[in-house]
């Protein structure tokens, strides 16, 4: 099993990746375990002093400025993890957890926390053992850190509260622990706020948003190209030299991968058949740039993304010269900023595809195709309902790019009177992928039946080898109509794990 060393300076988003989706096992270098004793060691001197430090030797919040003596310390720590375990609603998905446990790890092992080797230790243990904590959809504002779902992690890490074991079983945290042998952890001097204060949630959210959208911008690229090809459209518009003249990177990339799905198909170009038509529609003709300015708002969230990974999110934090300073860095307007940009572009992606399915289906404008694809119209409704699925998801991915980060709401009696509410952007940005795939799948569908029914003229090599695939999967072509859910659940799979790029790609070499 492939293994994830943590050590100070970070980690990467294939790393996150691994923990999170893959169950790699997760080690600490020696470097880090240096760190984290350093940084201790820093923490438990200003413990022994008679000024109160934050964190330290405080309460925290609006509760700062109370002075804590050392025999109320322990529990101090124990308090605001049971206090602050204040989540509600679904369980978040186990691999979020992971990715929310392991960056916090991450942060841990950069030796500005103050957190002791044997937590970090245990942190690890836990992930290497899939144990799981049970976090709630509710409970973080984004500032502060994640504050609810990192309390739940830090709960079991204590041996309360309930967690997943590898089984998928959910039960007291204590027992799975035990059966791993695993001891619990008793916080000392500023350990459980260290292990709350991180934007780790959203930022784990971002990172598997990033992979699973460079996957369906590619597979966009694949279906629009077959709604050409269906539309009988032209591919002089993807020419290079037209994009070069305006130099967006994502544009051309995009430009690039259509031509090379359209490359040898006698389905392009026939304008000036029995339709003439000057132009193609803007939902094929602007296809790469739309998809394009998608891709570029991708390569600005990666480098944020990556800015954070670099980062010691923790307040306070354990600075190199030794001190000991409070700041803001738990903010989450960064991360929250970009997760929602991701969404406005995802809601306009699924959008250009929803306009491209409903003209493959209205005979009125698809250049001799049959009404709704139907095998016989009027008997048959062929893909009509199909695309008032994909119309209702287009719908629901507009009201989920409404900016989350554009809204706060003062919390801790006015100490916290600004928040980024990136997790509340992170969660339904995870919606919206979802849906994007949802929308792709039947534009997809759409045009396999299209291309189908263009009978005489030979569709693109890369095109025919995706209708294979895709036919093999158990997506259905032509024909009377049936029952449509399981057809349309197919090509959601379909695209879902890859093998729609995966199928394109055979033909055209890797898509940018």
């Amino acid at each position: 099993m492939h293994t994830v060393v943590v050590g100070t300076s970070g980690v990467t988003a294939s790393d996150v990746l691994a923990v999170a989706r893959d169950g790699a096992r997760v080690e600490l270098s020696g470097e880090a375990v240096a760190a984290l004793a350093a940084a201790r060691g820093i923490v438990a001197a200003l413990a022994a002093k008679p000024d109160p430090v934050y964190g330290v030797s405080t309460g925290f919040g609006a509760l700062a400025t109370r002075h804590i003596g050392p025999e109320l310390r322990t529990r101090l720590q124990r308090n605001i993890v049971r206090s602050h375990a204040a989540g509600m609603g679904p369980r978040v998905e186990r691999e979020v957890v992971r990715a929310l446990m392991f960056l916090r790890l991450k942060t841990v092992c950069s030796g500005r926390t103050g957190v002791r080797p044997e937590v970090a230790q245990t942190m690890a243990d836990l992930l290497n053992a899939g144990i799981t904590p049970v976090v709630h959809e509710y409970g973080s504002l984004g500032c502060s850190g994640d504050l609810a779902p990192l309390s739940h992690c830090a709960l079991t890490l204590m041996g309360e509260g309930e967690a997943e074991g590898p089984d998928g079983v959910v039960r007291p945290a204590a027992a799975l622990l035990a059966e791993h042998g695993i001891a619990p952890v008793e916080l000392v001097e500023k350990e459980g706020l260290a292990l709350l204060n991180g934007t780790d949630g959203m930022l784990g959210m971002l990172i598997m948003a990033l992979a699973d959208l460079d996957r369906l911008y590619k597979s966009a690229d694949i279906t629009a190209a077959l709604s050409l090809e269906a539309l009988l459209g032209t591919d002089r518009v993807l020419a290079p030299e037209l994009h070069a003249i305006r130099p967006h990177p994502g544009q051309g990339d995009s430009a690039a991968n259509m031509l090379a799905v359209l490359d040898g198909s006698a389905l392009t170009g026939h304008h000036q058949d029995d339709a003439p038509r000057v132009q193609d529609a803007y939902s094929v003709r602007c296809a790469p740039q739309v998809a394009g300015a998608g891709r570029d708002t991708m390569a600005h969230a990666r480098l944020v993304a990556e800015r954070e990974l670099a980062s010691a999110v923790d307040n306070p934090v354990v600075l190199p010269d030794g001190r000991v300073e409070s700041n803001g860095n738990f903010h989450g307007a960064p991360v929250a900023y970009v997760l929602d940009f991701l969404a406005i572009a995802v809601a306009d992606l699924a959008s250009i595809a929803e306009r491209r399915t409903d003209r493959l289906l209205d005979k009125n404008r698809s250049h001799g195709l049959p009404p709704f694809l139907a095998d016989d119209a009027g008997v048959d409704s062929g893909l009509m309902i199909a695309q008032y699925t994909q119309a209702a998801l287009v719908s629901e991915l507009k009201r989920l790019a409404v900016p989350a980060s554009a809204d706060s709401i003062p919390s801790s009696a006015m100490q916290e009177d600004h928040v980024s509410m990136g997790w509340s952007a992170a969660r339904k940005l995870r919606t919206a992928v979802d849906n994007l795939t949802r929308v792709l799948a039947v534009e997809l569908y759409a045009a396999t039946r299209g291309i189908e029914l263009r009978e005489g003229l030979a569709p693109a090599p890369a095109s025919r080898a995706v209708i294979e695939a895709v036919r093999k999967a158990g997506v259905e072509g032509p024909g009377p109509d049936r029952f449509l859910a399981p057809d349309l659940a197919a090509a959601d799979a379909f695209v879902r794990d890859g093998r729609l790029v995966t199928a394109a790609e055979t033909v055209t070499g890797p898509l940018r």
